[in-house]
C-alpha cells in the first residue's frame, strides 16, 4: 500500500451496547422461535426516534435508518466528504412487506422503487449530514464492508476525496432472510450454552446466527490525533465450488492476508479478527489458511460473531471497530469456549499494535485489511 490512510472516528450499532467486546457474553435473544441479535435497546429508542423526525424517515428501511443513525454519531470538521456505507441485501424489510402487499393487491406505493434501490443507503446519509461530496452504495454479500474500506483508499489516493465516511449496514433480522440462511442449513439449533460457537473447530453442526449492525468510519490521509491507519490490504476470488463459496484450504484468504501483509513479518502481528461466521466449513477453511500462511505459531484469533452474530455485509466493519477499540486500549478479549492455546498459540502476553481484520462473501470474494497504531 503506497500511503496509509487513518481513521479519525468511528461509530458502531450492535447488540453489544455499551458493553463492549470485552464482555464474555452472547447478546442473541429469539424472535419468532429463532436465534437473533438485536441492536441493544439504548440504539433501538434512538432509531425509533429517528423514525418519527419527519414522514421521509417514517419510510425508510431499518438498513437505511440504522446506517443515518450510525454516521450522525461520527465527528466530522467539513461537509466535503464522500460516503459508502455498503450492504449486502439492502432495504430487506420494506422490500419484503412491498413484495407481499403487491401479491395481495397487485399495486405497490409509489415509493417502492427509490425506496429500495440498494443505493438509497448512502444518498440518505449524505442527505442528512447534508453533506456535499458523492455517496454511492453496493453490494459484496458479507465482504461489502471491507470494500467500502477499499473504495475509500482508492478514492483517498486518487485525490477524488479528501475526506470519506465508510462503512456497512444490515437488518437481516426478516422471515424471509432468515428463512433463507434455515434452506443453505447454517443457522445454529443450539438451545444452550454459546449459541453461536464461531473458531470451534470441534462442533459437530452450524452455529451461525444472523445479527443487525451498522458501523463508520472517517478516513483521510491526514494524520489522526490516534495514530491508528490503514497500512495494507489484500483482495481475492476463490473458485466457486459449493453454495458458499470456501474451498477446505482457504485459498482466497490465503492470497488476501499475503497481500495485505505487504512487507512485514508473520511476527509482528499481533492478532486476526476472524470472519468465521460459526460453520463447520467457514471456520475450518479460514483457520486451515492461517496456518497455511503463518504456520502453528500463528497470531492471536478474535472474533465477534459468537457475541452479537453475523450481520453480512456489515460484518467487516464491526470487524474493523473492534480492531479500533483492540488498539486503542491495548488489550484482547477471551474466548470463552476455546482453548487458549488455540486461540493464542505464541502463548505470550503482547499488546495489541497491529491487527489483520478477514472479510468473506458468497460469490468467492476474499478481502483482508491490516490496521496498526504508530
Amino acid at each position: 500500500m503506497k500511503n496509509p490512510i487513518y481513521i479519525h472516528d468511528a461509530a458502531l450499532i450492535s447488540p453489544l451496547g455499551a458493553s463492549g467486546f470485552k464482555s464474555s457474553k452472547s447478546y442473541f435473544c429469539t424472535q419468532n422461535g429463532t436465534l437473533v441479535g438485536k441492536i441493544d435497546d439504548s440504539s433501538e429508542k434512538q432509531l425509533q426516534l429517528l423514525k418519527e423526525e419527519n414522514s421521509q424517515y417514517h419510510k425508510l428501511d431499518r438498513s437505511t435508518l440504522l446506517a443515518i443513525l450510525v454516521a450522525r454519531r461520527l465527528k466530522l470538521d467539513t461537509k466535503d466528504v464522500a460516503i459508502n456505507i455498503g450492504s449486502s441485501r439492502g432495504a430487506t424489510g420494506i422490500w419484503e412487506d412491498f413484495h407481499e402487499e403487491f401479491l395481495k393487491t397487485g399495486t405497490v406505493p409509489v415509493q417502492t422503487s427509490p425506496l429500495t434501490t440498494l443505493g438509497n443507503v448512502s444518498s440518505w446519509v449524505a442527505q442528512d449530514l447534508g453533506t456535499e461530496s458523492t455517496a454511492f452504495s453496493h453490494s459484496i454479500t458479507c465482504a461489502t464492508a471491507a470494500h467500502s474500506v477499499l473504495n475509500a483508499i482508492a478514492w483517498l489516493e486518487s485525490g477524488m476525496a479528501t475526506t470519506f465516511i465508510a462503512g456497512g449496514t444490515e437488518a437481516p433480522l426478516t422471515d424471509f432472510t432468515i428463512a433463507q440462511m434455515k434452506a443453505l442449513r447454517i443457522y445454529s439449533q443450539e438451545k444452550e450454552g454459546y449459541q453461536c460457537r464461531a473458531l470451534d473447530l470441534e462442533k459437530t453442526r452450524n452455529t451461525m446466527i444472523l445479527g443487525e449492525a451498522a458501523a463508520a468510519f472517517v478516513l483521510s490521509k491526514e494524520s489522526s490525533k490516534s495514530g491508528i491507519k490503514i497500512s495494507g490490504y489484500g483482495t481475492a476470488m476463490e473458485s466457486l465450488k459449493s453454495a458458499t463459496s470456501v474451498s477446505s484450504d482457504g485459498l482466497g484468504f490465503q492470497k488476501s492476508m499475503h497481500d495485505a501483509m505487504g512487507n512485514n513479518s508473520a511476527d509482528s502481528i499481533d492478532a486476526i479478527i476472524t470472519h468465521a461466521p460459526g460453520t463447520i466449513q467457514g471456520d475450518s477453511s479460514e483457520v486451515s489458511a492461517i496456518k497455511e500462511y503463518f504456520g502453528n505459531a500463528y497470531p492471536r484469533l478474535c472474533n465477534n460473531k459468537w457475541q452479537i452474530g453475523h450481520s453480512l455485509g456489515a460484518s467487516a466493519a464491526v470487524n474493523l471497530y473492534m480492531a479500533i477499540d483492540l488498539l486503542k486500549y491495548g488489550k484482547f478479549h477471551s474466548i470463552p469456549y476455546l482453548d487458549d492455546s488455540f486461540v493464542n498459540p505464541r502463548g505470550d502476553e503482547r499488546q495489541a499494535n497491529r491487527i489483520l481484520i478477514n472479510a468473506s462473501g458468497f460469490g468467492g470474494n476474499c478481502v483482508s485489511i491490516l490496521v496498526e497504531k504508530e
